[in-house]
C-alpha cells in the first residue's frame, strides 16, 4: 500500500506497511505458532487474510486547526496533519470525511485546542456500513449542542447517509476520547450493520470490529466449527452486540449473552427480535458476576471475546469449574490469550487460526476452539 501520510512521516500508525503484504502474514502466522507451541494444538489453520487498503469501518478523528480551517486527523511533531485522505477508508467514508470538515466551518464550531484548553469540538467518530454512516460530534461541553441540533435538518439533507447523529460531552483535559453523557439526535438511534444475513445493531460507544470482512469470516468461521458439535446450551461471556452468539445459535440451540455496557445488550436483543428464535436471552452484567452466580450450571459452550487484558484469573478458575465441553475464545491480545490457556489446564487447543483484523500493524485477531481433556467426543 502506498501512503503518502506514512512517506512524508506525518503519520507512523501502519508499522509494517512498507512490508509486502504476503510477508505480512507470514511473520504473524509464525508468531502464532511460537507462541500456541507449548500448548500443543491439534491444528492451526490458514490465516485469514484482509483486503490491504479501504478495510476500515471507523474514523476517529482529533478535530485540530481554526474554525475557519479546520484538520480531522491527528497531532504530529507539532502539526495539525489532515488525515481525510487516509487509505484505510473506503472512498465514500473519505468524501463523508471532507463534507464533515465543510460542516465544522459551516457551523462554525471552534476545535478544541490542547495547548490552551480553549474550543469546543474535540473528535469526530464516523462508521460506515453499507453505504451508510453514523456520525458522532465529541464536545467539551454543552454550548454548542443547540447550534448542532438547530442544524440537524440541513446536516441531514446535505449529507443524506448519515443515518444516526450524536453529541458526546468530554469535558475532562485528558487523552480520553468520549465522555458518559450522550444526546442522540435523530430519530433513529441503532446503526445497522449486517453480517452474513444476520442483523447486528451498533448503538454510541457499543463496540463492533472496525474491520467489517474480516468480522463477518471471524463469525462465520465460529459458526462453522460448531456446526456439527452436540450442543445444546450456549453462554456468550462479554457478547458486546451478539455478533458472535447469534451467528453460532439455531433454532435448537439455547443462548444466553453477556456484556456489561447495558447499551450493546439493547443492540443484541433487537437483533435476536429480528432472528426470531425463542432460545435468545441477553443481560447486563459483568461476565465474572455472571459465571459467580451460575457457577454450578452445565453449558456445553461458552464463548469468550475479552477485552485486550484477557480473562484473568478469576474467570479463568470459574470456566475450569464450570467445565463445559468446549470454549471458544477469541481475541486481539495474543500475550494474554496464551496466558489465559495456560490456566486452562483442562482443555486441549483443537483449532487456532489468525484473522488479520490489522493489516500494516503486529496485531492480530485469533480465534481458539478448545475442548476438554479426556472426552471420547474429540472432534478431531
Amino acid at each position: 500500500m502506498i501512503c503518502r501520510y506514512y512517506e512524508q512521516q506525518k503519520c507512523l500508525s501502519c508499522q509494517w506497511i512498507t512490508k509486502p503484504y504476503a510477508e505480512q502474514i507470514d511473520e504473524k502466522q509464525q508468531t502464532l505458532s511460537s507462541q500456541l507451541s507449548a500448548l500443543k494444538p491439534k491444528s492451526i489453520l490458514s490465516p485469514m487474510t484482509s483486503p490491504t487498503v479501504a478495510f476500515r469501518n471507523k474514523a476517529k478523528m482529533a478535530v485540530l486547526g481554526t474554525v475557519e480551517r479546520p484538520v480531522l486527523g491527528i497531532m504530529t511533531n507539532g502539526e495539525a496533519v489532515d488525515l481525510c485522505d487516509c487509505p484505510l477508508y473506503s472512498d465514500n467514508m473519505r468524501f463523508t470525511l471532507y463534507k464533515i470538515r465543510k460542516l465544522i466551518k459551516k457551523l462554525q464550531l471552534v476545535p478544541y485546542n490542547i495547548r490552551r484548553k480553549k474550543g469546543e469540538i474535540k473528535f469526530v467518530i464516523l462508521t460506515e456500513a453499507q453505504d451508510q454512516f453514523m456520525l458522532r460530534f465529541v464536545l467539551r461541553s454543552d454550548k454548542d449542542r443547540p447550534k448542532i441540533t438547530a442544524a440537524l435538518s440541513d446536516i441531514q439533507a446535505s449529507i443524506p447517509q448519515i443515518t444516526v447523529i450524536s453529541i458526546n460531552i468530554q469535558p475532562q483535559h485528558a487523552a480520553i476520547l468520549e465522555g458518559e453523557q450522550e444526546y442522540v439526535l435523530t430519530k433513529q438511534q441503532q446503526f445497522p450493520i449486517e453480517l452474513n444475513h444476520i442483523p447486528l445493531f451498533i448503538e454510541k460507544g457499543s463496540f463492533f470490529q472496525t474491520n467489517t470482512f474480516v468480522a463477518g469470516q471471524l463469525y462465520l468461521t465460529a459458526k462453522q466449527w460448531l456446526a456439527t458439535l452436540s450442543i445444546n446450551l450456549i453462554w456468550d461471556l462479554f457478547c458486546g452486540v451478539g455478533g458472535f452468539g447469534l451467528h453460532c445459535i439455531t433454532p435448537s440451540r439455547q443462548l444466553i449473552g453477556i456484556e456489561i455496557n447495558s447499551e450493546a445488550i439493547e443492540c443484541a436483543k433487537q437483533s435476536a427480535a429480528k432472528i426470531g428464535y425463542d432460545k435468545i436471552r441477553f443481560q447486563s452484567l459483568d461476565a465474572s458476576q455472571f459465571t459467580h452466580l451460575h457457577v454450578d450450571d452445565h453449558p456445553d459452550l461458552i464463548l469468550v471475546n475479552p477485552p485486550r487484558r484477557g480473562l484473568g484469573l478469576t474467570l479463568v478458575n470459574d470456566l475450569q469449574h464450570i467445565s463445559p465441553q468446549f470454549i471458544l475464545y477469541s481475541s486481539c491480545n495474543l500475550e494474554t490469550l496464551v496466558s489465559d490457556l495456560h490456566y486452562l489446564t483442562d482443555y486441549q487447543v483443537n483449532y487456532a487460526q489468525l484473522f488479520d483484523m490489522f493489516p500494516h500493524t503486529p496485531h492480530m485477531e485469533v480465534l481458539v476452539l478448545l475442548e476438554k481433556l479426556n472426552d471420547k467426543r474429540s472432534i478431531l
